[in-house]
Formats: C-alpha cells, sequence, structure tokens
C-alpha cells in the first residue's frame, strides 16, 4: 500500500493510498482532500471543537459503498479526541474534532463529510445552536433564496441574529447562536412554531409538513436537526457529491447574487470565501430563547387570532 508523510499542526501523519480517486467525475483524490483538510483547518475548527461529530465516509469513493459512523473505531490513534455521550439504552464514544492533525486523520479515513451536533460535548443536552434546513423540492435555488428572505425577516422581528451557510447539496442552513440554556425539545418546539407560522403565511410556497408526498411542489423547512444527537453538516465540509461541493458561510448580501447556489464552492475555490469570515463574530453571543418566545407569541395572536 502506498503513503506519503503530511505535517498537520505538530505532528507528522502518514496518508495511506493518497492516489486513490474519491470524486471520479473529477478526478479529486483522497490526497487532494487532505490538502483541502489542511489548508480550511483555520477556518473549519472553530465550528467543530468540543462538538461531537457523525462521519460520512466514502472508503472507494463516490462509485463505492458510503455509510455512517457515530462510534469512533479502536483503532484511531490515541490523541484522537473522544466524547461518550448518553443514547438510549447505554453511550456512544463520538469522535471529536479539536485540530488540524484529526481533520487530516479523517482524510485519511476517507471521511467525505462531518455532520456535527448542535450541543458540545461537556453538556450534551445543552444545544448552542438552532439550524433550519431549507430544503427545496427540486434542485433550484430561487425558492431558497426567497425563503431565506422571509426567514431572516422574520427572526429579525423576533430580535434574533442568524447566519447563512450553502449546504453545498441543494439549499440553505439558517442558523441561530443560542445560550446554553435551553433544552433540546424546547428549542425544537420553538423552531417548529417559527416554521410553522411562515409556512401558515406562505402555504403555497413553504411547508412544515414531514411526509415528503405532502409537500407538493412547496420548500421543506426542516426543523429536525434540532433534536438530541441529530446533526447537520458542519461549515467548510466537503459534500459526497460531484464536484466536491463544500458547505460554506456567506454574509445575507451575498443571497442577492444571482451566481449563488448551494453547490457555489467547492475545494478548489472556497479559500478566498473563508478568509473574508463572513460570520465574523456572528455566533460568538448566544441569544436567550425567552424573550423570542414572548415575540413570537405574541405574533401568533397578531397573525392567527389564536
Amino acid at each position: 500500500m502506498s503513503t506519503t508523510t503530511v505535517r498537520a499542526g505538530r505532528r507528522q501523519l502518514e496518508v495511506h493510498r493518497p492516489e486513490k480517486v474519491l470524486f471520479p467525475a473529477d478526478g479529486f483524490t483522497k490526497a487532494d482532500l487532505v490538502e483541502y483538510h489542511r489548508a480550511i483547518a483555520p477556518h473549519m475548527l472553530p465550528h467543530l471543537r468540543g462538538r461531537p461529530l457523525m462521519l460520512e465516509r466514502l472508503p472507494d469513493g463516490l462509485d463505492g459503498p458510503r455509510f455512517m459512523q457515530k462510534e469512533t473505531p479502536e483503532s484511531y490513534p490515541d490523541w484522537v479526541r473522544r466524547a461518550e455521550v448518553p443514547k438510549e439504552g447505554g453511550t456512544v464514544t463520538h469522535t471529536v474534532c479539536d485540530d488540524a492533525a484529526t481533520l487530516v486523520h479523517l482524510a485519511d479515513q476517507a471521511c467525505v463529510t462531518l455532520h456535527r451536533w448542535q450541543s458540545k460535548a461537556d453538556h450534551p443536552d445543552r444545544p448552542d445552536r438552532l439550524v433550519f434546513d431549507l430544503d427545496p423540492p427540486e434542485d433550484d435555488f430561487e425558492p431558497v433564496r426567497r425563503a431565506a428572505r422571509l426567514l431572516g425577516e422574520l427572526l429579525g422581528e423576533l430580535r434574533l441574529p442568524s447566519v447563512l451557510m450553502t449546504t453545498g447539496s441543494r439549499g440553505l442552513h439558517v442558523v441561530v447562536p443560542l445560550v446554553r440554556r435551553h433544552a433540546f425539545d424546547e428549542v425544537r418546539e420553538f423552531a417548529k412554531d417559527v416554521a410553522d407560522l411562515l409556512a401558515a403565511a406562505h402555504p403555497d410556497r413553504l411547508t412544515t409538513e414531514v411526509r415528503k408526498a405532502a409537500r407538493g411542489n412547496r420548500l421543506y423547512l426542516d426543523v429536525q436537526r434540532n433534536g438530541y444527537a441529530q446533526t447537520a453538516v458542519a461549515p467548510y465540509s466537503v459534500r459526497a457529491r460531484e464536484g466536491a461541493p463544500v458547505a460554506t458561510p456567506i454574509g445575507w448580501d451575498q443571497l442577492e447574487d444571482p451566481g449563488l447556489t448551494a453547490r457555489r464552492w467547492n475545494i478548489t475555490d472556497v479559500a478566498d470565501q473563508a478568509a473574508a469570515d463572513p460570520w465574523e463574530g456572528a455566533l460568538r453571543r448566544g441569544r436567550a430563547l425567552g424573550p423570542a418566545r414572548r415575540r413570537l407569541d405574541r405574533l401568533r395572536r397578531d397573525r392567527t387570532g389564536s
């Protein structure tokens, strides 16, 4: 088996089969994924540190099988951080990525996409992120753009700051920073009430219907990622799709860019966008949901009479 040695932070790591093609249509190899992880680490790690991860692995690339990995294999180096968190009937030991060396190791394991918890391992039952996933019925970005504007306006009325991220797939994530005070059930209920209110105001365009068959041609406001142990794609993570697109933080002003799509950036050109830091400082101060809940309840009464 061929190997090469790379440096990541203070560690030297062996990369196995670096020539292995992971994205056949584009020719991107495991070595390309490793180099991307090394380069993006300063921008990506702040969004990963301390969080349990679910890892999407493709050992033989896009043309082979893929699987989701929760439990950290015993074969991982002892310097890779683990977090044992409760699950129904026991515990699961997730990988936590705190440094560039771990990012490179995960790339060596063909972990193409990193999905992160909305909470950190020290308080796994207290999320510090609320996520709305804007999921269009087809691969058409214009409904996503419209829904993001509407949701941003509603969150503004609730005085909740929010940021945007392309998913690298079809839609956008709208992320609200929270104080670590609320349980997942409370956060998800709040998110659902926000989504329901918005969908009720635009019933021909938006829906919160979980069943695909009932959505019709409407964009789905997905709040299911706000449950305990649920995950969302991490900022700057590569998606397992042709072109190696990257989930990319953007500014609200970029929503007006006619060239914007969910797959606007990939591993070859996201560096300048990351360096611009479109979320600069926006997630440092989380908000409590109490005041927003009171404003939301008033809006619901005003708009629905209930």
